[in-house]
């Protein structure tokens, strides 16, 4: 496998993690550089881990693993994204009590993001792929477009404010949705 394949791979992967970032930038929950670096680090980490623990697994975990993946990935995005709605609709000033940036919301996102990763990881075992070099250029590269996304994410919190709460958990609703919907339709 080349450098330019693990990019692409590794591109796709961090494609939820980044929208993720973005939307919880967006509805003000990375303000201060330790919470951009908790999003940045879990997604980068768990991009870095689930491809290893998928190319542990090896090929015997394979079909067991793939027919219920996308429905766990489904209900973590379902869950904090309604959490995330239903604060963003809240208008009293206890607003931001559960921060997706922080304990078990920061888990639940870097796993529901990741789940992909461990498939690959999956996958490279099948096609006899060291492991190391590509679980690092995916973690490295998801942990480099969640700190972007941070960025952009945080410009468009400061111009819509509260709204992007709601927009943020409505983003992750539709990763979920996707994830799911594009398992449920493979022939």
């Amino acid at each position: 496998m080349t450098t330019l394949e693990i990019i692409i791979i590794a591109l796709g992967l961090a494609m939820d993690a980044s929208a993720v970032s973005l939307a919880a930038a967006a509805a003000g929950f990375a303000k201060d550089g330790r919470a951009k670096f908790r999003l940045s680090f879990h997604f980068g980490l768990f991009q870095f881990l689930m491809p290893v623990l998928g190319w542990l697994l090896g090929i015997a975990f394979v079909s067991y693993f793939k027919s219920f993946d996308h429905w766990i990935a489904f209900l973590l995005l379902f869950f904090v994204g309604v959490r995330m709605i239903r604060e963003g609709m809240d208008t009293s000033a206890d607003t931001h009590k559960n921060d997706p940036s922080r304990g078990m919301t920061m888990v639940m996102l870097s796993v529901a993001t990741s789940i992909d990763a461990l498939a690959i990881g999956l996958s490279l075992a099948m096609l006899d792929v060291d492991i190391l070099y590509p679980s690092l250029m995916i973690g490295v590269i998801t942990s480099g477009m969640s700190l972007l996304a941070i960025r952009i994410g945080t410009k468009l919190g400061i111009i819509f404010g509260k709204r992007m709460e709601i927009f943020g958990g409505l983003v992750l609703i539709l990763i979920g949705s996707r994830i799911l919907f594009s398992h449920l339709t493979q022939v």
